[in-house]
């Protein structure tokens, strides 16, 4: 499958701007510590709009006014532009000009150690902005990119490769973005093994072929997602077996991964039965001390489940939240989560101020959204909003009117509410709000009156359904 992906690049500006922004640079640099940190070429920049002349690419096509030759290594030459050549690649600005060695002549001729297919898609992107990539081409187009400093396809090929992550691929395609410096690329890779680490070792022929120190780096991880810990074990057996001879040196290391802390008492002492554990001392050992901790263990014992490794649970990767409601004829301020790996309901001290019923909620960018609701007196037009990973709960812009009943979704990185009783009749007006601004707006009602609906968005297309 083929995409053609597209970057703007950035405008033009007078020689007197480039002197004032330069100047605003060495200032803001002054401000900061001495230490700087080399940015990720594989993470967009902000770039502006840039609309590309259509005569660009006439003039590439009919080959006028071209001023410099490029040849590949497969025989191919291609007549350029050097200066549109050299707004896209730092590496051809200083081929191309004399600004190293003023003393010479600007050099109009070059030489590169790609296909001519490879600098095809260079100039495609040069002189349009655009850039074929499919998965027979990315990774030379990325490779070769990073070596000419064509940071903008850079960019589109890891944008290209995170979309393309699948359990197949995975583990070589972390592998190829740790030899460039794509560290957008790498991150999403190694969420991506832990959170479908399941799939991985069941669809994954490169998970056999993984080092023990890469593998030991996965299974401790606390957002490995795993429905329990013998998946874990399994996992370990599993590569060890591919070729246990060689293998088996690493099995203490890679057991003291597994938190056997959270398994049952039998579980741990079926896994002492395996073959190659009963053979290692160290194994053998470490297996009995942990017997004797659970053994010891009695319903007084105060342990750090959160501290002690061996104890800890792994973060789950998905958790549903339950939030307020009505309950024995009031409403409630109740925040519950579903472990949906455990299968476990937790009651969490995270509760919101004021007990709030019938209201809409959704999820957004990591937070959860609360709108609207009633409390058995007010009918409110509030909006509060939890952060699951500070525990806190804050105050949101209001809607226009009050809404209980309201039907919440989300489309474009903006939260629809629509609809919903406000104490007097039903609703058909529909409220839009945008984060970044934190401001509702009214936008086009509904065809009719319509509450307690159900809402979601598909295709581009908000849906509410009954009511």
């Amino acid at each position: 499958m083929e995409f053609t992906m597209k970057l703007r690049k950035v405008s033009s500006i007078t020689k007197s701007e480039e002197t004032l922004a330069a100047a605003s640079k060495i200032a803001r640099k002054r401000k900061k510590s001495n230490l700087t940190c080399r940015t990720c070429v594989c993470t967009s920049s902000q770039l502006g709009v840039f609309d590309f002349p259509p005569v660009w690419k006439e003039l590439r096509v009919n080959a006028q006014l071209c001023d410099g030759i490029v040849k590949c290594d497969d025989g191919s030459e291609f007549k350029i532009h050097r200066a549109i050549l050299a707004a896209v690649s730092p590496y051809f600005k200083a081929l191309f000009t004399n600004s190293i060695n003023r003393t010479q002549e600007e050099a109009t001729e070059a030489r590169v150690n790609v296909t001519g297919d490879t600098f095809q898609s260079f100039l495609d992107f040069a002189y349009t902005g655009t850039c074929t990539i499919t998965k027979n081409n990315v990774k030379h187009l990325l490779q070769y990119a990073d070596q000419y400093e064509i940071l903008d396809v850079v960019q589109l090929c890891c944008a290209f490769l995170i979309n393309d992550l699948s359990p197949t691929n995975c583990l070589e395609t972390l592998k190829f973005a740790s030899q460039y410096f794509c560290n957008e690329l790498i991150h999403k890779g190694r969420l991506y093994i832990r959170h479908n680490f399941p799939k991985l070792i069941k669809e994954s022929y490169e998970f056999y072929k993984i080092s023990a120190p890469h593998l030991e780096d996965i299974l401790k991880d606390d957002e490995l997602n795993v429905k329990n810990e013998e998946a874990v074990f399994e996992a370990i057996k599993m590569w060890i077996g591919y070729s246990p001879t060689r293998r088996k040196i690493h099995l203490f290391s890679l057991l003291k991964c597994v938190r056997l802390g959270t398994l049952s008492y039998e579980s741990v002492l079926e896994i002492a039965t395996w073959a190659l554990v009963e053979e290692d001392a160290q194994c053998k050992e470490y297996i009995q001390d942990v017997l004797a901790v659970m053994g010891g263990l009695g319903e007084e014992d105060d342990v750090d489940y959160i501290n002690n490794y061996l104890f800890r649970p792994r973060i789950p990767y998905g958790v549903l939240f339950a939030v307020g409601g009505w309950s024995a004829g009031s409403p409630t301020n109740f925040l519950e989560t579903y472990d949906c790996r455990a299968d476990r309901w937790l009651f969490s001290v995270d509760t919101d101020s004021s007990p709030r019923a019938y209201h809409g909620l959704c999820h957004l960018n990591g937070l959860i959204y609360m709108i609207g609701g009633f409390d058995g007196n007010e009918y409110f037009n509030n909006m509060r909003c939890f952060d699951p990973v500070q525990h806190k709960w804050n105050e949101r812009s209001c809607m226009y009117y009050p809404r209980c009943y309201v039907s919440v979704t989300t489309h474009k990185d903006q939260i629809y509410a629509m609809g919903g009783y406000n104490g007097r009749t039903r609703m058909s007006s529909v409220e839009r709000y945008s984060p970044q601004k934190n401001q509702w707006e009214l936008i086009a009602p509904m065809q009719m009156q319509r509450s307690d609906a159900s809402a979601a968005t598909v295709h581009d297309k908000i849906y509410i359904v009954g009511g």
